[in-house]
């Protein structure tokens, strides 16, 4: 596998604020909602992959990020790379499988919550392909914030590669493990919670919805999930609850925020949105409930545009619906 380096003066060694590892790939979206594939004529091209996403919605809020990730030597990879760069995202550590092809994944759009993805990533994907030697365990060790998934887990070398980058990170204050489960990518559930649980004591800051609280502690009750994650010694715990909107717990702080209400277009890209303002808000220091609110802003901007990676808010955008909303609150 070969890197692919930027040509920008961004080829100096400072630390990054956001560093992930993971997905990355080509989204193929219809530009018609409310019919099935078989029906639509229009697609959009669009960079995807969720931590790919994370990065460049942290990127949008100011963040220097960057990127761990394989995409094949083919046209779309090519495009990734590019995309990446011109969203802001550093790809030096993007390398090149020649083995496997760029994944593309298409959806389908039924507004306000049914968005069927179908993922092209067999027999392997490139991002899966990555190998501990391909970890620059120096731009790991030195992150700000270092992000991982848990699809990241579900094929080797890829399970190797994320344990040496947490070793070399050593457990750092903000290491974030997104609990970002896809069925489709395990043999079973019961993979995923082996695998889940030992990814739990290398990190520090777990985020996820209910479904995937489950898998990765048995609980979707989400208090009782919180607190099963704060248990296992992660310092921050967030659990996603849909409409109910977000919890975040701490062993001396417990912060629910009311989620955004705006007309879906769709939802899919709006959790890495609230990833990457999670992301910002952590290394601002923020207090938790803001952290809170301006994720779910962040998430909620998103779901009501048709892209993920270039519908990312700016930081004007998410502040004034989340004060917005907040302004609404106090006045209800």
């Amino acid at each position: 596998m070969e890197s692919i380096v930027t040509t920008s003066a961004d080829a100096n060694t400072a630390a990054f604020d956001v560093l992930a590892i993971g997905r990355s790939g080509v989204d193929i979206y219809p530009l018609q909602t409310g019919v099935g594939l078989e029906e639509v004529d229009t697609f959009g091209k669009f960079l995807g992959g969720s931590a790919a996403n994370v990065t460049v919605a942290a990127a949008r809020l100011g963040c220097r990020s960057a990127l761990i990730s394989g995409v094949g030597n083919d046209p779309f990879g090519r495009y990734v790379a590019a995309e990446l760069a011109r969203l802001g995202v550093d790809n030096r550590f993007v390398v090149t499988d020649d083995q496997f092809a760029t994944p593309v994944t298409f959806c389908e759009i039924f507004p306000p919550d049914d968005f069927p993805l179908y993922f092209y990533r067999k027999p392997s994907a490139p991002d899966l392909q990555i190998r501990p030697e391909n970890i620059d365990v120096d731009a790991v060790r030195n992150a700000r914030l270092y992000w991982s998934t848990v699809t990241g887990l579900s094929e080797e070398p890829s399970r190797s590669a994320h344990f040496a980058a947490w070793e070399a990170r050593d457990r750092a204050p903000l290491t974030v493990l997104d609990l970002d489960y896809r069925p489709m990518f395990w043999d079973s559930p019961a993979a995923a919670t082996e695998q889940v649980r030992r990814a739990l004591a290398q990190v520090t800051v777990a985020v996820g919805n209910k479904e995937e609280c489950q898998i990765a502690v048995g609980e979707t009750d989400p208090h009782k999930a919180a607190d099963a994650l704060l248990d296992l010694g992660v310092s921050l715990a967030i659990v996603k609850m849909g409409p109910k909107g977000v919890l975040g717990k701490t062993k001396k702080q417990t912060v629910t925020v009311a989620p955004n209400f705006v007309d879906v277009v769709n939802g899919l890209g709006a959790g890495d949105s609230f990833g990457g303002s999670l992301c910002h808000g952590l290394l601002a220091g923020w207090p938790l409930e803001k952290i809170l609110r301006y994720g779910n802003a962040a998430g909620a901007i998103v779901a009501s545009r048709l892209e993920c990676s270039t519908a990312m808010p700016t930081a004007t955008e998410v502040a004034l619906l989340a004060e917005q909303t907040a302004t609404e609150a106090v006045n209800v």
